[in-house]
């Protein structure tokens, strides 16, 4: 998905209070903000988290800081491993533990700060596990698990990945890799947040080798090319995800995310807030059924 202009509004909700907070000097707000506007203008080949990169990268430089959010991650993961022995103990005993795990997955996609941010991510997680999903493919995701040698897991932000952890645990799946970005962007899971929450226990881990919020396959390293190509099945978590992989059209994958924009919301055909497990083969189907 190339940019589009409605993330501008976005991309300064991000960068305005990390300037006002981290850039000291007035020069530094000037070069960045004359930064910004040069890239909004040439932005046409790029995609939405390629954007990203750029004025991180630029924010990047001019401050001298190389991780705006460790902070937030870390909370981040302790908040979610705080609720874990609760909903581990829920859905051990839930009728549908699959379900179950699996829409915790979904609402923890509610943390992130390239969104939002504020979150209330128990409030999220009793909005999603009790409304219907607005695109449901999880019965066919559950066949395709079952069915899989090999699972190639996308990992998003930190927090999140603790309910990632659990729904691994609950699928019980002996070949899952999961996939960090290469780098710090914003509250996007590394391999620090990984190894903090203990995923390394229920999966081979290894980063994408690209600082972007994204899965951006012809900038990644050879090791994650190589596992994506090898992979049956491959579950994409969160909207740079989507935005990165969408254009390959591969039925391999399971796109797992909340729709936190117009932009995301319209191009999949959800409303703006839903929650959606979402395979283009299956909507082509779909689609086709109701024709």
């Amino acid at each position: 998905m190339l940019f589009d202009q409605r993330c501008k509004s976005c991309f300064e909700r991000t960068y305005q209070p990390l300037l006002a907070k981290h850039a000291t000097e007035e020069s530094q707000r000037i070069a960045f903000n004359e930064y910004f506007e040069q890239v909004m203008s040439d932005s046409d080949d790029l995609s939405t988290p390629e954007v990203q990169r750029l004025l991180q990268h630029k924010l990047q430089q001019i401050t001298n800081i190389d991780d705006f959010y460790s902070k937030e991650k870390w909370q981040s993961n302790e908040v979610a491993l705080a609720l874990y022995p609760l909903w581990k103990h829920r859905v051990e005993h839930a009728p549908d533990p699959f379900n179950l795990a699996l829409r915790l997955a979904i609402a923890g996609n509610i943390m992130d700060y390239g969104a939002n941010h504020t979150f209330d991510v128990e409030n999220t997680i009793n909005e999603v596990i009790n409304k219907p999903l607005d695109i449901d493919h999880s019965s066919h995701l559950k066949e395709k698990i079952v069915q899989a040698k090999s699972i190639l897991y996308l990992g998003d932000n930190a927090g999140e990945i603790v309910f990632d952890r659990l729904f691994l645990e609950t699928i019980h799946h002996p070949n899952v890799t999961f996939v960090v970005r290469g780098g710090a962007t914003i509250n996007d899971a590394t391999m620090e947040d990984v190894q903090a929450v203990g995923m390394q226990h229920v999966a081979k881990v290894i980063t994408n080798g690209f600082d972007a919020p994204s899965t951006v396959l012809e900038r990644s390293n050879e090791e994650f090319k190589r596992h994506f190509a090898e992979a049956d099945l491959i579950i994409s978590k969160g909207q740079g995800n989507l935005e990165g992989l969408y254009s390959l059209h591969d039925n391999r994958i399971f796109f797992l995310l909340m729709a936190k924009c117009d932009v995301i919301a319209n191009f999949i055909g959800a409303t703006k807030g839903s929650c959606l497990i979402y395979n283009e083969s299956y909507a082509k189907m779909n689609a086709t059924e109701h024709k």
